[in-house]
């Protein structure tokens, strides 16, 4: 009697790192050159933010916008008027362009006309509002509404970071009772010892306030975005 022979085929799993999720993860590493060599960085993507993941204004989206969308929306629109092209992320971006007047429509950019490393691009596509002439940023703002402050501030630290000769003015935008909390965070050491210098010298508040009376001035389409200097405000040190 001739026993039965089986072959054993070990099994294996086929990891395909184009494929969601693994892709997702896998993409935001990202090589940068440096003067100490090539080293990997990861740009985190816009829902690791943790302090809005458990948000109920993030499960919803529904009117009334949410209030951090409804300033996305005026930052836009001030900047249209003044003539500046609008970068928004693109997940906020069909929500934003439901708020906004057909002039500001017409002024949001599909995709940012910029020359930088993949790790810049990656990082400055998901600052809330940018301004642009040509090729050129002119001003930058995260928009931070939630309880913690800090995930606008790291991405204004990774764009110096990456890129320190890059001449941006940030701007965080939240509420006016937030302020000391923005500032207190704004001056913690890993903040302060960026190559280009401390963040609070490259970066200032706006509140919320601010943006409703910039945004109401009449003569608007006359003024140049130098009027934001009259609104913004510096951490003390």
């Amino acid at each position: 009697m001739q026993g039965c022979r089986t072959s054993y085929r070990p099994r294996f799993s086929i990891l395909d790192f184009y494929e969601a999720p693994l892709r997702e993860r896998w993409s935001r590493d990202r090589k940068i050159k440096t003067l100490a060599g090539e080293i990997t960085v990861t740009v985190p993507a816009e829902d690791d933010d943790h302090d809005d993941q458990d948000s109920p204004e993030r499960e919803t989206t529904s009117p009334p916008a949410r209030q951090s969308i409804q300033v996305q929306s005026k930052l836009a629109e001030i900047g249209a008027i003044m003539g500046f092209k609008i970068w928004t992320p693109r997940a906020d971006r069909s929500r934003v362009s439901e708020l906004v007047s057909d002039q500001t429509r017409r002024a949001l950019l599909e995709d940012l006309p910029l020359n930088y490393d993949s790790a810049t691009l990656d990082t400055i596509e998901q600052i809330d509002i940018l301004w642009l002439k040509g090729r050129s940023i002119a001003r930058a703002f995260e928009v931070e509404h939630t309880a913690a402050v800090y995930s606008g501030l790291l991405r204004m630290a990774d764009l110096l970071a990456l890129q320190p000769n890059m001449d941006i003015r940030l701007h965080i935008v939240a509420p006016e009772e937030r302020r000391d909390k923005v500032f207190r965070e704004m001056l913690r050491p890993v903040f302060s010892l960026l190559e280009r210098g401390p963040l609070e010298r490259s970066c200032t508040f706006i509140p919320y306030e601010s943006v409703d009376a910039i945004r109401s001035i009449g003569h608007l389409a006359h003024t140049n975005d130098s009027i934001i200097a009259e609104y913004e405000e510096r951490a003390e040190t």
